[in-house]
């Protein structure tokens, strides 16, 4: 399932910083920062490109019927006497390839690089707070101020892993933030029997997700 990219803007901003970060991989200042994660500085680049090409790309799981009830636009009657008649339409459960299958892979590689103890209480923190935070929205999915996750996974990660604070950072900024914030109000949603599209990792929660990488990188140098 394909559709208009949610992050227009961090699109546009990272085309226009492109080039700056070219001149940085010359000047090594990345690739120390991709090195501590783990990555060439061709990778990383690439990856949060492609982050960004996919948050216009669904990936439907599950699809089903949901019933909903409108109103005719019959405007030479009043509206007390219109008749409401049910629609069927489609609810399609969907996982996003930019927001949350790259990072998730991304998560699994670094996962050898992050302390286990440490990176499990920072999800967990993240994961509450992301939740307390998040509000499924009619129409709009899941909203999630898009700074709270890096700034959180930032802090939480200087503090329980202060040698290495990049790879715990971006791992459980992912992690707690599609948990949290996505799964944890999953049932919200389906109960709700709203037609269009649920998106895993899209809509409301891209943002602070690809936040959460840049911020790691920050991190890393």
């Amino acid at each position: 399932m394909v559709f208009l990219p949610i992050s227009i803007i961090l699109f546009i901003l990272f085309i226009l910083l492109l080039p700056v970060l070219i001149l940085l991989v010359q000047i090594q200042i990345v690739q120390i920062a991709f090195d501590r994660l783990g990555l060439s500085p061709s990778v990383g680049i690439m990856f949060f490109l492609l982050s960004l090409l996919g948050s216009s790309i669904n990936i439907p799981i599950m699809r089903r019927d949901v019933t909903t009830v409108v109103e005719p636009d019959l405007g030479f009657m009043p509206f007390f006497a219109r008749p409401r008649l049910p629609v069927m339409q489609k609810q399609i459960l969907a996982i996003n390839l930019g927001g949350a299958i790259i990072p998730l892979l991304l998560c699994i590689y670094l996962l050898f690089r992050t302390p286990p103890l440490a990176t499990a209480v920072s999800t967990i923190v993240i994961i509450i707070v992301a939740k307390m935070l998040s509000r499924p929205v009619r129409g709009m999915g899941v909203v999630l101020p898009a700074f709270i996750p890096p700034i959180v996974s930032a802090l939480l990660a200087f503090l329980l892993s202060p040698a290495n604070p990049a790879p715990t950072a971006y791992v459980s900024g992912v992690l707690g933030t599609i948990i949290g914030a996505d799964v944890l109000n999953l049932p919200t949603l389906l109960k709700a029997r709203d037609p269009g599209i649920i998106s895993i990792g899209g809509a409301g929660i891209f943002d602070g997700i690809y936040l959460v990488g840049i911020i790691a990188v920050l991190l890393a140098y």
